[in-house]
């Protein structure tokens, strides 16, 4: 352990190992897995006479956000640190959480660097690209769509039966709508390859700085690779992937959905997703006016209102975005949610809770959602 002064502040260099850790400006610390040790770690940086705006630098095996918001207090809430740590400890499955203030910089988080399924969080990024082209000129809300039965996709599609041999006429805006708030799979496809497909949102991340946030192939190539398939247009509309999935061995589908877990196709961080809500609440990733119609229609989700919706309070908004992957067995994979809290005076916050795997069902599941985000109301 190394101690180096320069002028009034000390840079401590610790080498607790520990998945959790929390950052804020210029600093990152690793939290005990304890309150005792947490607090004996408090104590003995205080003896040593780091003041509370010193700089903790991170051991090389740490994970660190590498971004950073204004002037930040020294550290977060120490019932939130212990709070996170304990929720993430204790689930039964993998999951990565990720809270960010907003106003302070700090980041509190739990297995918040491993690359986690996405799933239908998604299509908040194909959201961001249709706005950012809205911004452009190259779209424009209400530009007529035609949508096909050949753009049909799987799973949840509130649109099938609106789509006839004729098609269904629609408008760019209504299918956003229906994509954010009722996560409405063949209107994000179609929006996807309205704005270039899956490598122009690979291309637009970057060119945010998004970097800890992966795109997949698409919802047909993306559901059917993990099940073991490779897609076929004749399945569009879902009927014909459910027969060929369902005829396919367990031990098949079992290692495509080991494979999809290892390395998700659609991968991104929890402090990835948060860092991206950050940008897109500060204004940073479209117009006032984008930002403001896409987040409004976050707080208009219908979905998951048991997920981290279940812990809100009076006065408390939520503007959020569900995933929910495929299942085998009794194993769930890709059940997250995330979005932006904000608190009756104005506090921001971005969370991010993404459940990669579980065999816990799914009232287990909605509560650790709730619980996170209680415990950044109850510390607030």
């Amino acid at each position: 352990m190394k101690h180096h002064r320069r002028r009034s502040v000390r840079t401590v260099r610790l080498s607790w190992p520990c998945s959790f850790h929390c950052t804020a400006k210029g600093f990152t610390l690793p939290v005990a897995r304890s309150r005792r040790f947490l607090a004996a770690s408090l104590l003995w940086s205080l003896s040593i006479g780091c003041a509370p705006a010193g700089l903790l630098a991170a051991p090389a095996h740490a994970a660190s956000v590498k971004h950073a918001t204004k002037a930040a207090r020294s550290q977060p809430p120490a019932d939130l640190l212990n709070a996170v740590e304990g929720l993430g400890q204790s689930f039964k499955g993998e999951v990565g959480i990720s809270v960010r203030d907003l106003d302070e910089g700090w980041t509190v988080s739990f297995n918040a660097e491993r690359m986690l399924p996405q799933q239908s969080v998604s299509k908040l990024w194909v959201a961001i690209a249709v706005m950012d082209a809205v911004d452009r000129g190259t779209l424009s809300l209400s530009d007529p769509v035609m949508v096909k039965k050949s753009d049909l996709t799987v799973f949840h599609q509130p649109i099938r039966s609106l789509v006839t041999k004729a098609g269904y006429r629609t408008t760019i805006g209504k299918l956003l709508e229906l994509a954010m708030t009722r996560s409405a799979n063949s209107c994000n496809d179609v929006l996807l390859w309205k704005v270039g497909g899956p490598q122009a949102i690979r291309a637009m991340l970057k060119r945010k700085g998004l970097d800890d946030v992966g795109f997949g192939p698409g919802e047909r190539k993306l559901q059917a690779k993990t099940a073991g398939l490779t897609w076929r247009p004749e399945w569009a509309g879902g009927w014909g992937f459910l027969k060929a999935r369902a005829a396919m061995p367990f031990a098949a589908r079992n290692r495509a959905l080991k494979r999809y877990l290892a390395d998700p196709y659609d991968g991104a961080s929890a402090n990835g997703v948060t860092f991206g809500l950050m940008r897109l609440k500060q204004g940073k990733l479209l117009s006032g006016r984008s930002t403001r119609h896409l987040l409004g229609l976050m707080r208009a989700s219908r979905t998951g209102p048991q997920r981290l919706r279940s812990g809100l309070r009076k006065g408390w908004t939520l503007a959020h975005k569900t995933g929910t992957g495929q299942e085998l067995g009794n194993l769930a994979t890709g059940y997250n949610d995330v979005g932006i809290l904000v608190s009756p005076d104005g506090n921001r916050y971005a969370v991010a809770v993404m459940i990669a795997s579980t065999r816990l069902p799914i009232p287990a599941r909605m509560r650790l959602m709730g619980n996170v985000t209680r415990a950044i109301v109850r510390t607030d």
